[in-house]
């Protein structure tokens, strides 16, 4: 049986994913809100990360989320030392353009034809994330080439910054994959397939 890509992603009421876990995470176009979502304490947010990443066998990264991951999680010593371990120990696949040195333990780089390197990473591997690498996500969700989308959505508005459905399109439909759960704190996750093209129709 193939398995499975997720995407997961932290995202304000209007879609800004840009920088949620620090200020210098991702300070692209001024963003001023840089560690949006790290002050939000949620413990069905927590519970169900940990859940993915005690599942997950590899990692799938854009080139800067994996530079972000390698200067930090390698060196990590506090009290999420069990996401480092594991971070650390299953494969990492990186996305670019170019031929980064890439240092991380088990760090590998993806080939041109994404398409094929996903179905290949579907054979080799039960359940591969990908975390944070907006516009890499954007790609793979417009693509298809996806299976889960872990979409946490938190009652902020934000305004200006990166997002993974962008106002100029595409167009393209999603399929809800089960109910949303809501966290005391006001996250609220939906969890999403890809689904049918978009239609339209008159009312009534």
């Amino acid at each position: 049986m193939a398995g499975l890509v997720h995407i997961d992603l932290f995202s304000s009421l209007d879609g800004v994913a840009q920088s949620p876990g620090s200020r210098a995470e991702d300070p692209d176009g001024d963003f001023a809100y840089g560690g949006w979502q790290a002050p939000v304490d949620d413990s069905a947010v927590g519970q169900r990360v940990m859940a993915g990443i005690r599942r997950m066998d590899a990692l799938l990264l854009g080139r800067r989320t994996y530079d972000i991951f390698a200067a930090y999680w390698p060196q990590y010593e506090g009290p999420a030392a069990e996401i480092a371990e594991r971070f650390t120990a299953i494969p990492k696949y990186v996305a670019s353009r170019g031929t980064p040195s890439l240092p991380w333990a088990n760090s590998h780089r993806l080939g041109a034809d994404l398409a094929a390197e996903i179905a290949a990473l579907r054979e080799r591997h039960r359940e591969v994330h990908v975390v944070g690498s907006i516009e890499f996500a954007r790609g793979l969700v417009q693509a298809g080439l996806f299976d889960v989308l872990n979409l946490w959505v938190y009652p902020f508005v934000l305004g200006p910054g990166k997002r993974l459905f962008p106002p100029d399109g595409p167009a393209f439909g999603l399929t809800l994959l089960e109910p949303p759960i809501a966290g005391p704190a006001g996250a609220l996750l939906l969890r999403y397939g890809p689904g049918p093209a978009v239609t339209t129709a008159d009312m009534g």
